[in-house]
């Protein structure tokens, strides 16, 4: 019987406003026993579940707009500036742990347009964070997730490029380029988060030393879809999971070397989880 050589990516898990937030959390539950979140606080169902135990009532918009005389935390993407025009209305105490790059971001992105630039935004059509940007420019801005969707739209010769925080800053300059040699003026702003966009490189060091890759992430993660095909494409042996359970004894062989990553929305104790599953395997 041989057991496995199990190793956690140590530059995987929280980034640093997902830690900012939920620590915000813990402390408002410890102290008063619930808490409003609007939204999922960070976009993985096992840590969202852990902190609902706690007493953490999950809440969209349509009832926040029900709620009165609440204290209700706003997550690291940030929001619209109508949420706390509702907050004002409605009597919330509003707890802002928007993450410090995301609103450094919001406040370029609205400087800009009060500027009369015309913005174009690499990100993802929906993304909390997105919503928040595009609510600096009265939804004016236009949000574009590749090449091909910018080019649908009729472009003015002067073009300011901003990106939400945890794009591919490769992708972003790839975007950059091709604008200008297509004769369009770029202003690019790179307000890309580099803890997270640095991952890239480190997960693919980190995927290339191992038998077999574990990829530990939330569904809903696009972070975690991003980052997964970066280790699949490095080490072909790697496997995505969203919780303990979804580990098959069927991937290993006696004496491989594994190693554990995940997304920056994955919690440190999940891969623990995943860790001492695998080192009880005997194959």
């Amino acid at each position: 019987m041989q057991s496995l050589s199990v190793t956690i990516d140590s530059n995987s898990g929280f980034c640093f406003g997902v830690v900012y937030a939920i620590q915000m959390a813990e402390d408002i539950l410890a102290e008063q026993g619930y808490l409003y979140c609007l939204g999922d606080i960070v976009h993985n169902d096992e840590e969202v579940a852990r902190l609902q135990q706690r007493g953490l009532r999950i809440i969209d918009h349509a009832q926040m707009a029900e709620l009165h005389n609440e204290a209700v935390l706003i997550r690291a993407h940030g929001e619209p500036p109508e949420t706390y025009q509702l907050a004002l209305k409605n009597n919330l105490t509003i707890i802002d742990a928007s993450c410090p790059v995301v609103l450094k971001l919001q406040n370029r992105i609205k400087t800009s347009f009060d500027k009369k630039d015309r913005i174009f935004i690499y990100g993802k059509h929906g993304h909390a964070e997105v919503m928040g940007l595009l609510g600096q420019t009265g939804n004016e801005a236009v949000v574009f997730e590749n090449m091909e969707e910018l080019l649908r739209h009729e472009l003015p010769h002067n073009i300011t490029l901003y990106s939400q925080t945890t794009k591919s800053t490769d992708s972003f300059y790839r975007i950059k380029s091709e604008l200008e040699e297509r004769g369009y003026e770029v202003n690019a702003n790179d307000t890309i988060c580099r803890q997270v966009s640095n991952r890239d490189k480190d997960l693919r060091r980190f995927a290339a030393r191992f038998d077999k890759v574990i990829f530990v992430s939330g569904t809903k993660s696009s972070n975690g879809k991003v980052l997964y095909q970066v280790c699949k494409d490095t080490n072909p042996a790697t496997y995505f999971i969203s919780k303990v359970e979804e580990l098959r004894p069927g991937w290993f062989k006696p004496g491989d070397s594994v190693g554990i990553c995940g997304a920056t929305s994955t919690p440190m104790w999940l891969m623990e989880q995943v860790r001492d599953a695998l080192e009880q395997y005997e194959l």
